[in-house]
């Protein structure tokens, strides 16, 4: 195992010598691109295998399934293994075998995963108000939401914890804004009908808990090989602002929680953004915005962060201007602006006086890319085309009864699967909308405890 290099691809024919990235430059972050059908998926697939031969957690979100092959190794049977075998040894890769990986199997939904969930108090009322995108008013109330919980005691836990809060605070404006400020009705049923979205996108299961610990996902098994953390995203991302919400938060909690390392020898763990380009379509400002502070800053936590896209101007471009290691699959240039594409993702790599950069890009057939990684003192190598290696774990999905197999045995089903639902601000409130009734033989006490009633938080 070479604790220095990722192996990507390799030479024969008329190609480069072997291509590698240089594992203390993986937290510089990269993209790979490519049209549709020519291999972007298996790139993300054999990157993530060696940062987990490396010992480096990893995180990806699987949009189409496929990358849940990782769990299971490759097969004799299977009908690319003859080619695989040929690939291996025209580009030199003596060591080449099949091998499963540590995957743990993730869903919000909890269908095809250990089910993610987070609290309303960790998200945060900031948080919030910019994934819901409130105006300032907006905002203020829901500060003013979270104030009155904290001061009392009252949990916020999951979405009908807040949504009955905010419900009490419109009943009780003028008394709560003498101190506050004013509280609309208007704010509240704006905010109301916002939650109301995340919530048919399936919030309800988001919020909640356990709560997910984010050392749970950062974590090597005992033979020292990285965690491989795989979310089923193919139900998720016809949610998009759940989506948003999820990774919004999960960005949030890296950049906050994890500790400065300055320039490890390896990253600490690495995330893998698939399908970008179904991330950044019509996303939220505040998530573009974490996004790219995450891209300028999380590099010095030891975290890479990697797009997977068809263009690369599907990246918004400070961003894609963070992303130091590229590997790009073929485009096709069909239209202006396809032609335009291919002329600016050309540009970006550093030119090589062997070929041109823009004609190999049309020209790379499935499997085969066009590459530059970071070399030493972070300087971008000349662009190199390079045969992409064969995956050791299986091409395409894994079944449905393997996967609930893996499940199973994961350690992690007895903390996460079953839902916790403690007293919060939900049953709170309602307990003061609906006290129960007094006993009929202490009327003394009972009267008492109505003159001693504080209002509805008692």
């Amino acid at each position: 195992m070479d604790t220095k290099n990722i192996f990507v691809g390799g030479g024969g024919l008329d190609y480069a010598e072997a291509q590698a990235m240089l594992l203390k430059y993986a937290n510089r972050h990269g993209l790979i691109a490519g049209a549709t059908g020519t291999g972007k998926t298996v790139t993300l697939q054999i990157l993530a295998e060696s940062f987990s031969n490396a010992g480096v957690p990893v995180f990806l979100a699987d949009v189409k399934g496929d990358l849940s092959g990782l769990a299971m190794p490759g097969s004799q049977t299977h009908k690319l293994h003859n080619k695989l075998i040929s690939r291996a040894k025209i580009i030199g890769f003596d060591d080449y075998g099949y091998e499963d990986f540590p995957v743990t199997f993730w869903d919000l939904f909890g269908e095809k995963g250990h089910p993610v969930r987070t609290t309303i108090s960790e998200m945060g009322p900031l948080l919030l108000s910019r994934l819901l995108e409130l105006s300032e008013a907006q905002e203020g109330v829901l500060n003013i939401a979270f104030r009155m919980a904290d001061e009392k005691g009252m949990l916020l836990l999951d979405l009908k914890d807040l949504q009955s809060l905010l419900v009490w605070l419109g009943e009780n404006a003028s008394d709560i804004g003498l101190r506050y400020g004013n509280i609309s009705k208007a704010s509240i049923g704006a905010i109301q009908r916002r939650l109301l979205v995340l919530e048919n996108q399936g919030a309800a299961q988001f919020f909640g808990e356990p709560a997910l610990q984010l050392e749970d996902m950062i974590t090597t098994t005992p033979d020292g090989r990285g965690r491989v953390n795989i979310l089923a995203a193919d139900r998720l991302m016809s949610s998009p602002r759940l989506y948003a919400t999820f990774l919004l938060w999960l960005l949030s909690e890296l950049f906050e929680n994890l500790p400065e390392v300055g320039d490890p020898d390896k990253p600490v763990f690495v995330f893998f953004f698939d399908e970008a380009h179904l991330l950044f379509d019509d996303a939220p400002k505040a998530l573009i915005d974490k996004v790219e502070q995450v891209a300028r800053l999380i590099r010095s936590k030891g975290v890479g962060v990697y797009f997977i896209t068809q263009q690369p101007d599907d990246v918004p471009s400070d961003i894609l201007g963070q992303l130091g290691n590229r590997v790009q699959h073929a485009l096709r240039a069909y239209t202006p602006r396809d032609q335009k594409a291919l002329r600016a993702a050309a540009e970006t790599f550093r030119p090589n006086p062997e070929f041109d950069t823009e004609t190999a890009i049309k020209e790379v057939g499935v499997g085969e890319a066009v590459v530059s990684f970071l070399m030493e003192k972070g300087v971008p190598s000349v662009v190199a085309r390079t045969l992409i290696r064969p995956p050791s774990s299986r091409l395409g999905p894994i079944s449905m009864i393997e996967r609930k197999a893996i499940m199973a045995n994961s350690a992690l089903g007895a903390a996460y699967d079953k839902l916790v639902d403690r007293e919060s601000a939900f049953e709170i409130l309602a307990k003061r909308a609906n006290p129960e009734p007094e006993p009929t033989a202490s009327r003394e006490f009972g009267s008492a405890r109505r003159y001693s009633a504080g209002g509805p938080w008692g």
